[in-house]
């Protein structure tokens, strides 16, 4: 009897203790070769001591797969004597890497040379230092990022930037071509509330130099001959992003809001600029993703030549051509259907559909002018994206966009990366 008791405590027990959720007596990561573990344990949520649970790990696994030095990760759960050991298994990506860019929409070609890497120190630290040839100019641009400095929640970031190009600005009716000069120096304060949540605040002093180009010579041409105006810009960046990055393939929504104002030294006077961008992605089956970004922006209504928003093939219209015009209001929906032609261990083909419809309020006025026929522009057409896996936005494409509403100004855009 005693023995037949004794039986069905033991019974009673195990069956008790079956759906109990050990606690994880430690977090190991595999396949490190330069990452910090103590940087990448910023991205997780299990914790030691605490039950394991499978949901969260596979959030800490997607948080881990959505940083630029990781191309792949897993996990797994052991289990020992004294409780569970989670191994998250790391596959690092190709973080530094040359670079050697080059890009062309009618009008405009351009070259890049230098270097980058995402993960100095295998802190997720960014430097880049490159030098672009547009258009026969030399230019320059020294980044430095620090997400996190120490143990805090806060970063940093330092720029550098000289930048020349022609750059057309519109009297009117009539364009005249100046050369552009613009010498920036910058920086940041980063404050990162969650992998997903940050705000930027920072700001530039530039000078900015307009010359009337040489291609006007004996001309009479409105506007001055040259200008030269010292600038401080003022900015806040509040970054929220809830995509999961498969590499190939991209899945859910981020938002950056990008809100400046600019004190122009020479006059004292001020301007403001608004600037939203929303992507949203979603995948259609195995090899399909949908992919929209919507742009929208405002600033001071200056009556005024020099307007912020460009329209332009290698920003928002693709096949527009270069520059050719401005406005201190947009509105830009562009949208893909993106198809993967094949996949390999290391490289992909993909096939890109597109569909690029904006609209601009001209210097001086009024926002009803973005429902005008004349300010619509709508461009659709297609392309190829060549993508090597192992390194973050390692994507050459081609793109050739149509004119949908007259026919005129089909234009082809090369460039490095996703277009957004």
């Amino acid at each position: 009897m005693k023995t037949f008791v004794c039986f069905c405590c033991l019974a009673v027990s195990l069956l008790l203790n079956q759906g109990v959720a050990r606690p994880l007596s430690a977090i190991h990561f595999e396949g490190l070769k330069k990452s910090k573990q103590s940087y990448l344990e910023r991205y997780i949520q299990s914790r030691v001591g605490e039950e394991a649970n499978v949901n969260t790990i596979k959030r800490d696994v997607q948080q881990l797969q959505n940083l630029s030095s990781i191309a792949q990760a897993s996990f797994r759960l052991d289990t020992l004597a004294q409780g569970q050991v989670l191994v998250f298994e790391i596959e690092e990506a190709i973080t530094i890497f040359p670079i050697v860019n080059f890009g062309g929409i009618r009008g405009n070609v351009w070259f890049q040379l230098g270097f980058k890497e995402l993960n100095l120190q295998g802190k997720g630290q960014e430097l880049a230092l490159v030098y672009q040839n547009n258009d026969r100019r030399n230019n320059g641009n020294l980044f430095y990022k620090i997400p996190y400095l120490g143990k805090s929640q806060w970063g940093m970031s330092l720029s550098a930037v000289r930048w020349a190009s022609v750059e057309p600005l519109y009297f009117g009716d009539e364009g005249v071509f100046y050369e552009y000069r613009n010498t920036s120096l910058g920086g940041t304060v980063i404050r990162s509330f969650q992998p997903t949540h940050k705000v930027e605040v920072g700001g530039n002093y530039f000078v900015e130099v307009y010359e009337k180009s040489t291609r006007h010579a004996n001309e009479m041409t409105p506007g001055p001959e040259r200008a030269r105006q010292e600038k401080l810009l003022f900015k806040v960046v509040h970054q929220y992003n809830r995509i999961s990055d498969h590499r190939l393939y991209l899945e859910g929504w981020d938002n950056t809001l990008n809100a400046q104002r600019i004190w122009n030294l020479d006059d004292q006077s001020t301007f403001d600029i608004i600037l939203n961008d929303t992507r949203y992605f979603k995948r259609l089956g195995r090899q399909h993703t949908l992919a929209a970004r919507l742009r929208l922006g405002i600033s001071s209504n200056n009556d005024s030549p020099f307007a912020p928003f460009v329209l332009d093939s290698h920003v928002n219209i693709r096949g527009v051509g270069n520059r050719i015009d401005r406005g201190t209001a947009v509105a830009v929906l562009n949208m893909e259907y993106r198809h993967v032609l094949f996949e390999l261990n290391q490289f992909a083909c993909q096939a890109v559909g597109f569909s690029d419809f904006g609209t601009w309020r001209q210097p001086g006025g009024q926002l009803k002018d973005l429902q005008q026929k004349e300010n619509l522009i709508f461009f659709a057409g297609g392309g190829l994206r060549v993508i090597y896996k192992r390194a973050h936005n390692a994507v050459f494409r081609i793109d050739y966009g149509f004119n949908i509403l007259n026919g005129r100004g089909n234009g082809l855009v090369l460039g490095l990366g996703q277009y957004f």
